[in-house]
């Protein structure tokens, strides 16, 4: 089979792989069918991110499956699923506490399409791939659902849900500020945001294309730049990757406040300890339980409340990934032919 590879800083290219097999009758095969990038992925490829290659390529997709095994029943041939990036076994203690990010049945950082872990289980760019733990981890599509809007659900729009779902459920109507820069996350807080009843969206930062967005998604564009305190807000988010962007969110955040960073800093990065103490901040940070999350957001979407779609820049074919991916700056979505 056909397996695209990250080679090296504005290069993939398709290699030839082991058609994937059944290892156990739990699992399952299945053909990725839209392919999501992921918002790490352009620092992987243009080179900030210090990921070396080669390995395959991809992370974010929904998938068709194509064989499963005897004990798995509630997915057949010809289903479609979201497969969420990070391997879980659904039966552990982290797992049925809802952290799927760190199951203890495999390796930490047990992941698809970055290298990571010990054990390598391909990337989603690719012909096929085995889903080790089939009635755990994937997630059918409902009919209606549009497979490219949602190639995402692996990893970016859960990780955007977490930031503010769990917050404006502890204070309802809040509003929110989004320090922004990292990519298409922030977007998806905004959008969720809005759909869970946020009283407004305030966005600081970010790139033109990102904030114009921002901005007919309903949000509130600030400063171009990121000044040392927007306001106060009992809900921040941080979804910048730049250091005066978390110092910002975390300066605004209103006593008592929750903060969430989905920025990934590669380097140390200084935070304004003393006005979080005597705030008494909630800082949060790290990957999201995704499989945990998906059913939650994706109920959103299914409902009408929240439209991924928009976030998408671009959309190429399936063969022409290696080329279109080797310059990635903005959200992309590759679509095999039907």
């Amino acid at each position: 089979m056909r397996e695209l590879n990250f080679i090296e800083k504005g290069k993939l290219e398709w290699r030839e792989a082991p058609d994937p097999a059944l290892e156990g009758d739990g699992e399952a095969i299945v053909r990725p069918i839209a392919l999501a990038t992921c918002d790490l992925d352009a620092g992987i490829v243009n080179g900030p991110a210090p990921i070396q290659g080669p390995f395959p390529f991809g992370h974010e997709c929904v998938a068709e499956v194509i064989d499963v095994g005897d004990r798995v029943g509630s997915f057949a041939p010809g289903d479609l699923v979201s497969v969420p990036f990070q391997v879980s076994c659904g039966d552990c203690d982290a797992c049925l506490a809802g952290q799927t990010g760190n199951c203890k049945a495999v390796p930490r950082l047990s992941m698809y399409g970055l290298p990571m872990g010990k054990e390598s289980y391909g990337g989603f760019a690719s012909d096929a791939v085995r889903v080790p733990f089939a009635e755990a981890m994937l997630v059918p599509v409902p009919d209606g659902v549009d497979p490219a809007a949602i190639a995402s659900l692996s990893d970016n729009i859960p990780d955007a849900w977490r930031t503010v779902s769990g917050p404006l459920a502890d204070a309802p109507g809040s509003p929110v500020l989004i320090t922004m820069g990292a990519g298409s996350i922030a977007l998806y807080s905004v959008a969720i945001a809005l759909a869970l009843g946020a009283e407004r969206v305030d966005v600081v930062g970010g790139r033109p294309r990102e904030r114009e967005l921002a901005a007919e998604l309903g949000a509130n564009v600030l400063d171009d730049e990121f000044p040392d305190r927007v306001g106060f807000y009992p809900i921040t988010v941080d979804a910048s990757a730049h250091p005066d962007g978390i110092a910002c969110a975390l300066r605004s955040t209103d006593a008592d406040g929750v903060c969430t960073s989905i920025g990934i800093y590669f380097q140390p990065t200084a935070l304004p300890l003393l006005e979080m103490f005597t705030q008494g901040v909630t800082f949060k940070t790290g990957r999201p339980h995704v499989r945990t999350l998906m059913p939650e957001v994706l109920e959103l979407i299914r409902d009408g409340r929240f439209d991924p779609a928009p976030m998408t820049v671009n959309k190429v074919a399936w063969d022409d990934a290696a080329e279109a991916l080797s310059d990635l700056r903005a959200k992309t979505v590759v679509e095999r032919a039907a």
